[in-house]
């Protein structure tokens, strides 16, 4: 992956920083691991500098992890010189490469759900076509639209978001709330999920003030929340992970905002450990995508829901009546 400096190509028509930055044939993602400091972008040419930045780090948050991935084989393929073989030769190709990139997170469930799917597109369009170059423009088109449809949940997840908490909250005139970790457009391919609702609250006017927590150890809320949230000027304030308590406590949170990873249907989910301290304290609302949907129907997580011995995550259950799902 080839570096490259600029501050202005990762903007789209609304301004928002975006993680991926992606034309036919050419990809480009945001190194986040030099936020805020510095503001650059690694070229993607194949599946391989693909996996390298998941597995890096240069991108993370699940839906762009999986986004990030699909482009990439995308671009291989479309600047592919040449491909002696069938359609089934084709096909085989593609879905080999679709499990080297999830290898490279082998834990994030929308870089699986996304190759799943994907898989499917594949033997559908091998099973209707005997040239090979046909089943690479089906694949191309089929990440093109992963792109552009998760751009449009996240959209859709802020505007319910935001008209749920104006109803189910006192005052909701000017509300102020409370998020962690990052879950914005540096997360996903663009707008975010959490975040997505405080833009969206923002947006209509009501929002009093974001609070981000820096979340250690790795500083996602430091690094990125307050970055995206200083450069789309939303008014913000950043705080230490212990302030959150006193911050409660003092009356100036409406409510707490969140992404999780995995949710089971009764309730379990798994996500960074700071979370709980959070959840213990205080009234909160879990941003839930589609491929984070309902797993389990009883029981634990133990053996279906997969956690990296090194991700220092934990598995609890909310069963307070307070906390609820959007």
């Amino acid at each position: 992956m080839a570096p490259d400096l600029d501050s202005e190509e990762g903007l789209s028509n609304e301004s928002s920083l975006q993680s991926i930055c992606y034309k036919r044939g050419s990809l480009r993602l945001l190194d986040q691991r030099r936020l805020p400091l510095e503001t650059i972008y690694l070229d993607v040419r194949d599946v391989t500098d693909g996996w390298n930045a998941i597995r890096d780090m240069v991108v993370r948050g699940a839906p762009a992890i999986a986004i990030a991935a699909a482009l990439s084989l995308a671009v291989e393929v479309f600047n592919l010189e040449s491909f002696v073989g069938t359609s089934g030769d084709a096909a085989s190709f593609l879905i080999k490469k679709l499990e080297y990139l999830v290898s490279s997170r082998p834990t994030a469930v929308n870089l699986y759900d996304a190759a799943t799917k994907l898989k499917d597109v594949i033997l559908n369009a091998a099973s209707t076509t005997g040239e090979a170059r046909s089943i690479f423009h089906a694949y191309i088109e089929a990440a093109e639209t992963m792109l552009n449809d998760d751009v449009a949940s996240n959209k859709a997840i802020g505007a319910y978001g935001s008209s749920f908490l104006q109803s189910q909250l006192k005052d909701s005139n000017r509300l102020s709330i409370l998020t962690h970790c990052n879950t914005g457009s540096l997360a996903t391919a663009g707008y975010g999920t959490a975040l997505g609702v405080i833009r969206a609250l923002h947006a209509t006017g009501v929002l009093e003030r974001a609070f981000c927590t820096e979340t250690r150890p790795f500083n996602q809320g430091s690094r990125l929340t307050a970055f995206e949230l200083v450069h789309d000027k939303i008014p913000a304030t950043l705080i230490a992970d212990s302030a959150a308590a006193a911050l409660m406590k003092s009356g100036r949170v409406d409510a707490v905002i969140v992404g999780a990873d995995r949710v089971a249907s009764n309730g379990i989910f798994c996500e960074e450990h700071n979370h709980k301290l959070i959840y213990l304290i205080f009234f909160g609302y879990l941003v839930i995508h589609t491929t984070n949907n309902p797993l389990l129907k009883f029981g634990g997580c133990g053996n279906r829901i997969r956690i990296s011995a090194g991700a220092n995550q934990l598995t609890y259950q909310l069963s307070h009546p307070s906390v609820g799902f959007i």
